[in-house]
């Protein structure tokens, strides 16, 4: 297995193995290239343009750039200036051994006065090989915590803070019904992480819910939580949330005057505000059937049995399942639950 600071630059180096403080120096040149390399290369793009309209296009004397198209003289500044930046830029970050790279000079900031941010990067590297490290976030936006360091890794940028100088914050959570990879319910949370040292940028991470639990295990330091935030660490609980929400979307039922709506009889704390009402198609059709009970379930307690009735192995087919109603055994959909008024 490669580096940590090599395999974030180029995909294909994480399988490759060399010397921790080798494949820095390369990751920190890489970086340089991978910066400004998508420019650099537009740039040459344009200057071979250039260069073949001045064939193509003998009549407008771009040969002759002073006698050129004012547009054509900035198309070929714009293609020459860009290069010239990105060859600066670079000489300026590899000077002194890449001590002015962005991210050595970052790890610098955690290096001891008699070492440098080539200790730091060796420490890094060492970590990152541990089967016990906290690994999660698409390639574009890796998130990684090691007993040490919180790092989040993005195409082009290497955050970098350390567990002991850091203030962990939920800042937002996000509820989606359906998820790319596997068509379940996920609630995806945004942590801010923030370094007592000024010099430290903050920066986010995100992750699944789930994931919540074991990155809490990992790190040292408590996560705080705004005050809005609700995280639901099972998928027990996101299904409850969507349970509920397609729930409200149902047509309501009116509850006659001349009765009375008792204490949910599954937990006996709230009052029951769920009634089962075929309406996902005609009464005759379907397998769903008519359910004659009257409202004694909140909605809750009805998303716990339904969710309780399901193959915890399939997660996938929950919201479109039948169960059968918990008194008089009919069976029912999301879509027969209708919230009572």
């Amino acid at each position: 297995m490669s580096t940590f600071l090599c395999s974030w630059v180029t995909p294909q180096a994480a399988y490759s193995t060399r010397r921790s403080l080798s494949c820095f120096r390369g990751a920190t040149t890489s970086q340089a290239q991978g910066l400004e390399g998508p420019s650099a290369f537009r740039a040459q793009e344009k200057q071979g343009y250039y260069v073949g309209m001045c064939f193509a296009a003998s009549e407008k004397q771009l040969y002759s750039p002073s006698q050129a198209p004012e547009a054509w003289q900035l198309f070929l500044m714009l293609a020459v200036t860009l290069p010239t930046i990105t060859c600066t830029l670079i000489y300026y970050w590899s000077r002194d051994q890449w001590a002015h790279h962005p991210l050595a000079r970052t790890l610098a900031l955690y290096a001891l006065p008699q070492s440098g941010w080539r200790a730091v990067a060796s420490s890094v590297n060492t970590e990152f090989r541990r089967i016990d490290k906290f690994a999660t976030g698409a390639p574009g936006a890796r998130v990684i915590v090691t007993d040490t360091w919180v790092m989040k890794v993005t195409t082009y940028c290497v955050y970098v803070a350390q567990q002991q100088d850091v203030q962990l914050t939920v800042t937002e959570s996000q509820q989606h019904e359906l998820s790319p990879d596997s068509n379940l319910p996920v609630q995806l949370l945004t942590i801010r992480v923030a370094s007592t040292s000024p010099a430290v940028r903050a920066f986010d991470i995100r992750l699944n819910s789930t994931e919540y639990g074991e990155l809490c295990e990992k790190l040292r330091a408590p996560i705080r939580r705004a005050a809005n935030v609700v995280i639901h660490q099972s998928l027990g609980d996101l299904f409850l949330e969507t349970f509920a929400s397609l729930v409200e979307v149902n047509p309501a039922y009116s509850v006659p005057s001349s009765q009375e709506l008792e204490a949910c009889i599954g937990c006996m704390q709230t009052r029951a505000s769920v009634k089962l009402v075929k309406m996902c198609q005609e009464v005759a059709e379907g397998e769903c059937q008519q359910c004659y009970c009257r409202p004694m379930w909140c909605l809750t307690c009805m998303g716990k049995w339904f969710a309780s009735r399901q193959d915890p192995q399939r997660p996938d087919t929950w919201l479109a399942s039948r169960v059968p109603c918990p008194t008089c055994r009919a069976r029912f959909c999301i879509l027969d639950v209708c919230t009572v008024r």
